[in-house]
């Protein structure tokens, strides 16, 4: 509960922006320029930062919602320091730096509870890049202990998911990446963990379990990944096998995370990137014309908007194309497309609409639904495309 409300205090010391600066005008969010993308990102970072404790904002709001260490928000967090470090090439107010260090400060930067679980893991992404950006040492300890924990004692499982009669929860494999998402959660801070200490185990850990998840998951023919094994064999009634967007999102999202942290000609770097090249080869192919990318991704026939995996694969696609590792002739109307799809989901209140909420599959959307990592989706994707410079 301190916690807590030291959080709500920093937030709301951080956000002295009158009201009217945090929504700007959709033709403003909607045009193309760098800084335009950035000022959308901005006005959306102090929508949310407005309403971290308010989960009333969340149509779908679970005890882990209300966790400011938990994945929910943590993809938020990670998000904003992709947000941040934008500063450096366009204007960015200090308050988003400032917020990701006090969210911190009041987390005691502690990880989630739960020392095997990728998803209790990636709010160390703020929390590591929070120690190279003033806060020190004492904001790597707490995640590197954790780490350790993982890296010397490495759980030893299936990684087939069978959820036993004690539920969801206890499920096994859950100490493993045994589900998509993860390889968004765990292996960037792990890989920047190396970075930062010199130490290679926690890389070396990282990449085994990346591509052991990867010989599991993804489907050769699709290249595509499946949440989990429990969606090997489910087909819908065309008998199209059920590749959820987001989680596919995630993985994407992850490689542009992790591949610019690899050595560079390094046997896992060149295995990775062309792992997201025939991704986004697939996925190019599945765009929706409305610019979105279905929550079924291949059953786009009256699909809503859905902006959390939308949002992710706008950042996969223009980060890909500024690392030269996609043609900008074939990609780029792609991330343009995609980027005025989200914009497009902003809500007259301000927040990012058509997220779909917490799952593990497709399911319905609706305009006013929004989450954390939906407008931590948008954040990345508004900075990679700013990258791309003004429209062509």
């Amino acid at each position: 509960m301190i916690v807590r409300s030291l959080a709500a205090l920093a937030a709301a010391q951080l956000l002295a922006a009158p009201l009217a600066a945090q929504t700007p005008p959709a033709a403003t969010a909607a045009t193309t320029s760098p800084q335009a993308a950035i000022d959308a990102a901005t006005a959306l970072a102090r929508w949310q930062l407005a309403r971290m404790t308010d989960t009333a904002t969340v149509s779908r709001a679970t005890s882990e919602t209300r966790n400011p260490r938990a994945w929910e928000q943590g993809v938020f967090w990670a998000a904003m320091t992709v947000l941040a470090d934008a500063g450096g090439r366009y204007r960015v107010g200090p308050e988003i730096k400032q917020a990701i260090l006090a969210m911190g400060r009041a987390n005691r930067w502690q990880p989630g509870a739960k020392p095997y679980f990728a998803d209790d893991h990636v709010i160390t992404q703020a929390y590591l890049w929070s120690a190279r950006n003033g806060a020190g040492a004492a904001a790597l300890a707490p995640a590197k202990a954790t780490f350790d924990r993982v890296v010397n004692d490495p759980a030893v499982t299936t990684l087939a998911f069978v959820v036993p009669p004690a539920g969801y929860g206890a499920t096994e494999c859950l100490t493993r990446w045994c589900w998509c998402d993860a390889l968004f959660m765990a292996p960037p801070a792990l890989v920047e963990l190396s970075r930062q200490t010199g130490d290679p185990r926690y890389r070396d850990f990282a990449l085994r379990e990346f591509w052991a998840t990867t010989d599991f998951l993804l489907d050769p023919v699709e290249q595509l990944y499946y949440r989990d094994s429990r969606f090997f064999d489910r087909r819908d009634d065309r008998q199209r096998k059920q590749f959820w967007s987001r989680g596919n999102g995630w993985v994407f999202g992850g490689m542009a995370r992790i591949i610019p942290m690899l050595p560079k000609g390094s046997a896992d770097r060149v295995r990775m990137e062309a792992l997201f090249v025939r991704m986004a080869d697939k996925l190019a192919g599945l765009q929706k014309p409305d610019g979105y990318w279905a929550p079924s991704l291949l059953a786009p026939e009256n699909a809503p908007p859905e902006s959390s995996g939308t949002g992710f694969y706008t950042y996969g696609m223009a980060w890909g194309i500024k690392a030269g590792l996609l043609p900008r002739a074939r990609y780029e109307p792609v991330a343009r497309k995609g980027w005025a799809a989200l914009t497009r989901a902003i809500q007259p209140d301000g927040r990012l609409g058509w997220v779909q909420q917490v799952s593990d599959r497709p399911e319905k959307v609706e305009a006013g639904d929004t989450q954390y990592y939906g407008v931590g989706a948008f954040l990345m994707a508004a900075t990679a495309i700013a990258d791309l410079g003004p429209a062509r």
